[in-house]
């Protein structure tokens, strides 16, 4: 490298940083350049091991600002490295799938913690994920909650590669479905049913490296951007026994509409906020 390592990261950063990115993707995208962590780009023994290994310094620095330069353009940072970390997590994403989100992790942690409140003599407790994408709820519920027996339901085939994929390298025990929530699981009762459906109005403005890059039919909800969630609902009615549990996440200014959805079948209705302390997510218990 004609450059030292640390003027070389700091270059990363800085057009990064001019093309409206956080500085922080340079050091994702040389540690995954390099196949290493993140925290070992601070320790130069583990930097001077990976170049080593890849004995071409100039192959690295060509990936590299070959990564900088598609990031620069909006092209997704997690599409680039291939991984997507959520809760204890590593999944693995592309194009056609949703990159899962911090906020929605919030809403795994309101569905474990009714599956701890509940009987401990109840060996098994059943989850069903709608529109499950990268399988991101499902298997953190999965592998978090032993006594739960967890159905991923997704409809899109573009999604489908991806989960089928994290499911075999994470957790072979979900049950992946592939159907429409609308009528998934016709005739079959369980005590969980875990969201996030597709919540964004149509007309809402995102930043490039979302709405020009991630999947639109696992984005937006319509022109008011409950389309999709309120036929989630309905399928989440169909779907608990009595007693059962709902999470559901939807945008900031949904959730009265998303109440006015359950007030008639739920009951214990509370909006929930995301780590911003914005209503990010309901939970709600199906009414006996």
């Amino acid at each position: 490298m004609e450059l030292t390592f640390k003027e070389f990261l700091r270059s990363g950063k800085e057009q990064l940083s001019l093309a409206g990115f956080p500085e922080v993707d340079a050091e994702h995208l040389l540690a995954h350049t390099l196949g290493i962590s993140r925290m070992d780009l601070h320790s130069p023994l583990a930097v001077e091991n990976a170049l080593l290994a890849i004995g071409d310094t100039t192959a690295v620095e060509e990936t590299f600002w070959s990564l900088l330069d598609q990031r620069s353009k909006g092209y997704p940072l997690q599409y680039l490295t291939g991984v997507a970390y959520f809760r204890h997590l590593t999944l693995k994403v592309g194009p056609g799938v949703l990159v899962p989100r911090p906020e929605s992790e919030l809403l795994v942690e309101a569905a474990l913690t009714y599956i701890n409140s509940l009987d401990q003599s109840l060996n098994q407790v059943s989850v069903v994920d709608l529109g499950a994408g990268s399988g991101a709820l499902a298997l953190a519920i999965a592998t978090e909650s032993k006594r739960s027996s967890v159905i991923a339901v997704e409809n899109s085939e573009a999604a489908l590669p991806w989960l089928r994929e994290n499911v075999s390298f994470i957790d072979e025990k979900v049950r992946i479905l592939h159907a429409d929530a609308r009528d998934a699981l016709i005739g079959v009762k369980c005590d969980v049913v875990i969201a996030n459906p597709p919540y964004i109005p149509d007309s809402q403005e995102l930043p490039i490296d979302v709405r020009g890059h991630e999947p639109h039919v696992a984005l937006f909800g319509g022109s008011d951007g409950m389309k999709i969630p309120r036929l989630f609902i309905g399928s989440a009615t169909r779907l608990l026994k009595p007693g059962g549990f709902l999470a559901i996440e939807h945008h900031e200014e949904q959730s009265e509409a998303v109440a006015a959805c359950l007030v008639s079948e739920f009951r214990d209705i509370l909006a929930h906020k995301d780590l911003a302390g914005r209503p990010r997510y309901t939970t709600a218990v199906r009414s006996q």
